[in-house]
């Protein structure tokens, strides 16, 4: 099998997809050989500023409230390492190996800009451990998003030193241990280069971007269950007029109902606007003032308006999408060194406020598709609602076997909990660090609480899927459209309709890893067309 292409790190090109591919250990990465030798300027006029007798934040200086404490030319290092023993101070569960890998990926990244001041043997010991596969231990609680994210880096920098813990080969096992068997030795920290690594934002980023790979494949599987239910309750098509769309031009919606529209054309299930007039003036047989037709006139809204709905849905994903790559490439530590200006500035760029804001509207919006997925499930289920389909999906005899009765609850208190946890952390800040932190971003909290969120609306998103799939078993699926029939006829092949001879659980667990652990919807464009 011919060998993946590494991707090369220069600091300005890392995709979010690029961090979930070296995470997960798809990719392995190098070094730009030009940024390599902006970070050598860098670290040169570092060099010289410390012989000039420059006094520097955290490099000759102490942390936090304490900057203002200079420190002897000889503790220099004993000051990096000090600072990473102190500042590995975090608790809760441990964040996924894949995920800590993606976050070392993005430190490097960040450093490579060359405006760290770190040395370039620092860069290739990252390296080496990412294409190693040794992923720190970070443990998930701590991070207040600003001056970045000190204890999650902290956590990842006592792996670079061989101390606390890493993943390597699927084993937590000591960090010394671990660098010892790939053939790596611990590094002593030079000045700066503690600080440089812990006070950054590559942690809540890391978490961010493995978020947007889940909502975003998200997103598109509530395109494709909007276009089942279309076909399911033969929906009429002019709610899916493009002429309509470009009266109210947001861009989202007009992406929306273009995918949706693309999957279901060739379809012989939907309701023609022009051909319902005469259908209905047929029913009018006894020259009434009033009559009532069994004919739909308008949708319910979660038919009807799903690409009004799905509008902001999708814009946040992009907007979040464009905040999570600017911050994986950008230079976020203090102070940050131009070398090429003789400029050491100090400022703020460690904070976390554009990944926390970005986080907390994905959040928003990942809830807002919940509630329209649990609202189209609802109408599956409900005898009343749901134009002759058999009451919960139930094949068998009803009452004695129970269909979707149970599931249904899955959906419903999982929407409810995305409801909750669509609640800001942006605006939480809390003063800290003797008050010298007075306004903080809770980034990587929002980042966390959104990676739940997207986690949660998983279930949601599944137990549609298979509602779908089992309307679809008493009718309309010889006449899907030409994407939906392809997506039918994949998923089908995994598909029983349930009928109580099993735990419903297994069939969720099933579904959930083929939709959201394969790539079969990472790219929708694949179904458009006739072939």
């Amino acid at each position: 099998m011919k060998e993946k292409q590494p991707i090369v790190l220069t600091g300005n090109d890392l995709s979010f997809r690029d961090i979930v591919a070296i995470g997960i250990g798809d990719k392995k990465v190098e070094l730009d050989k030009t940024a390599l030798e902006k970070c050598r300027a860098s670290r040169q006029f570092l060099e010289a500023a410390i012989k000039d007798k420059k006094i520097i934040y955290g490099v000759n200086t102490s942390f936090g409230p304490m900057c203002n404490k200079i420190i002897n030319e000889r503790e220099i290092e004993t000051l990096q390492n000090n600072l990473i023993v102190s500042h590995a101070a975090g608790l809760g569960a441990p964040i996924l190996p894949y995920i800590a890998m993606g976050i070392m990926a993005i430190r490097l990244n960040t450093l490579v800009k060359g405006h760290s001041g770190v040395r370039v043997v620092l860069l290739e010991m990252m390296r080496d451990m990412i294409n190693k596969g040794i992923a720190p231990y970070i443990p998930e609680c701590g991070s207040v998003g600003a001056s970045g994210d000190l204890i999650h880096l902290a956590h990842l920098s006592l792996a670079i030193i061989g101390k606390g813990q890493v993943y390597y080969q699927k084993e937590l096992m000591p960090a010394g241990v671990a660098l010892e068997r790939a053939g790596l030795a611990p590094l002593t920290l030079s000045y700066k280069e503690g600080l440089a690594l812990i006070n950054g934002t590559a942690a809540m980023t890391g978490i961010a971007a493995f978020t947007l790979f889940g909502a975003n494949k998200l997103l598109n599987i509530a395109c494709i269950n909007a276009a089942f239910a279309i076909e399911i309750f033969g929906g009429i098509d002019d709610a899916f007029d493009m002429d309509l769309h470009l009266v109210k031009p947001h861009p989202g919606q007009i992406a929306v109902s273009d995918a949706i529209k693309k999957l279901y054309t060739g379809t012989g299930n939907i309701t023609r606007r022009e051909e319902m007039h005469d259908r209905i003036r047929r029913q009018d047989l006894q020259d009434t003032p009033v009559f009532e037709t069994n004919i739909n006139v308008q949708d319910v809204y979660s038919i009807r308006c799903t690409p009004q709905i799905l509008a902001p849905v999708k814009e946040a994903l992009d907007q979040a999408v464009r905040t999570v790559e600017i911050e994986a490439n950008s230079s976020n530590d203090n102070p940050i060194i131009i070398a090429e200006k003789k400029k050491i500035i100090h400022g703020g760029n460690f904070h976390g406020q554009s990944i926390s804001f970005a986080m907390d509207a994905l959040c928003i919006a990942m809830s807002t598709l919940c509630n329209l997925s649990e609202r189209r499930l609802n109408k599956l289920l409900d005898k009343n609602i749901n134009e002759g389909l058999p009451e919960h999906l139930i094949p068998g005899e009803v009452g004695l076997t129970m269909g979707f009765m149970g599931a249904q609850y899955l959906a419903t208190s999982t929407t409810a909990e995305n409801r909750h946890l669509a609640n800001p952390m942006s605006v939480n800040s809390i003063s800290c660090n003797a008050s010298n932190q007075d306004v903080v971003s809770m980034g990587t909290v929002a980042a966390r609480k959104a990676f739940k969120l997207v986690s949660n609306a998983k279930h949601i998103i599944t137990l549609e899927i298979l509602a779908d799939l089992q309307a679809l078993s008493f009718r309309n699926a010889d006449r899907l459209g030409h994407g939906t029939g392809k997506i039918y006829q994949i998923l089908s092949q995994e598909f029983d309709p349930y009928d109580n001879s099993t735990i419903f659980h297994d069939s969720l667990v099933k579904f959930r890893k083929l939709l959201f652990s394969s790539q079969l919807f990472d790219d929708l464009t694949i179904y458009h067309g006739e072939n």
